[in-house]
């Protein structure tokens, strides 16, 4: 039987039109599909119906209901392989300080801070920042594996923020002494790895892990009275540096410690900043490190000068010489003033060294001691002059 409707005049039947049979179908599509969906896993549970298994030319795709598999994965990578080099020898730097006890009135020891450190020789050698132990009644170190031993302070350097501890040399492992790599060589953008103790030792030994932004970067050193005392040269770089991580190490991908981590900019007078840390150059604190081991501190030698870059100052603030770097002579004294050196002079370059600016002069006399005398180059106006200068100690 059809579906007819009758006409006017003659109650004829007649067909229905192409969109009623089209509603027909789809509607009968749906039911089936229903239908299908409902019915097709029970007659899979009731064996009524198999599915054919799919063959590839790798063998079955398919794995047998019920059973997992196991990946497995390398994840020993460059970064992973630098970190386990070098963590062994990241310690926590514990500074105890005398505080009085009220309620039983009596003076106790109490942890008032905590950084990082490095040991860096298998006699128990650390060096650490001198803020992180500035300070302290006593020091304490707290190893890789937790064990919290006795430190004593070999020496400090407060103008370069760097100090020298030591611990028994039968807590050190092989294993546990880091190696110093060369810092001269960074390049910005290679990877950097700072290892530490941010926010205490809560969370010892955090990785965080970046590139190095800068080299050659300065940073002001004040007294206590805001006063440029000393100007630092530091490593920029953006893996996260946070309070505790102070005198951590910062590595490149060798597993070799290139800096000390020291500080981190965090405001700004345009606002608070991210990504900035700094770290102490390992080359800059190999020789510092090297005279607090042997003297408990630093003797420094020095012209008898004080001394600006000539890049620092404005065009017309410059002495007028045929070149566009050097350091700028102010106040001569001592072993300077001897030589004749004067006040507007630019110093191109100690003995065999050139001096671009003032941390070029640094480094050419921290290799030379007291009472050394070296040859310096210098401009006066448009002439080249050269003269013998007797070093002196900083006082």
């Amino acid at each position: 039987m059809g579906f007819y409707d009758a006409d006017v005049e003659g109650m004829r039947p007649k067909r229905r039109g192409p969109l009623s049979w089209l509603a027909v179908v789809m509607v009968s599509a749906v039911i089936g599909s229903l239908a299908t969906m409902l019915f097709l896993p029970a007659m899979i549970r009731s064996h009524l119906l198999t599915l054919p298994s799919v063959q590839s030319p790798g063998g079955n795709l398919s794995p047998t209901v019920g059973t997992s598999q196991t990946v497995s994965y390398n994840v020993d990578t460059a970064i992973v392989q630098a970190v386990n080099k070098v963590k062994p020898s990241i310690v926590g730097v514990v500074n105890v300080a005398k505080v009085p006890d009220f309620w039983h009135g009596q003076i106790v020891q109490k942890d008032q801070g905590v950084g990082s450190g490095v040991i860096f020789d298998p006699q128990g050698l650390i060096v650490t920042n001198n803020h992180v132990v500035d300070g302290a009644s006593a020091v304490e170190v707290v190893l890789q594996d937790g064990e919290r031993v006795r430190a004593t302070i070999v020496g400090t350097d407060p103008l370069t923020d760097l100090a020298v501890l030591r611990i028994p040399s039968d807590k050190v492992k092989p294993e546990m002494v880091a190696t110093f790599g060369n810092s001269d060589t960074l390049q910005p953008g290679e990877p950097a790895i700072a290892i530490g103790n941010p926010l205490g030792l809560e969370f010892r030994q955090t990785v965080t892990v970046g590139v190095i932004s800068a080299t050659g970067r300065t940073l002001p050193i004040t007294d206590n009275q805001g006063q440029v005392v000393w100007e630092q040269d530091v490593i920029q770089t953006d893996a996260a540096i946070n309070p505790g991580n102070s005198g951590g190490a910062l590595c490149n991908i060798q597993g070799q410690v290139v800096g000390i981590n020291s500080s981190k900019i965090t405001e700004t007078a345009q606002g608070p900043v991210e990504g900035l840390g700094f770290a102490i150059p390992i080359n800059e604190a190999k020789p510092i490190i090297q005279q607090l081991v042997a003297n408990g501190k630093v003797i420094r030698p020095i012209l008898g000068i004080t001394a600006v870059s000539l890049q620092e100052l404005p065009l017309e603030g410059r002495p007028r010489v045929p070149v566009d770097y050097g350091v700028v002579v102010g106040q001569p004294t001592g072993g300077a003033a001897a030589a004749g050196l004067q006040e507007g002079d630019v110093i191109v370059q100690v003995d065999n060294t050139t001096v671009r600016n003032v941390s070029d002069l640094r480094k050419a006399l921290f290799v030379k001691k007291p009472g050394d005398t070296v040859t310096v180059t210098f401009y006066r106006g448009t002439q080249k002059h050269v003269v013998n200068v007797k070093l002196s100690a900083a006082s």
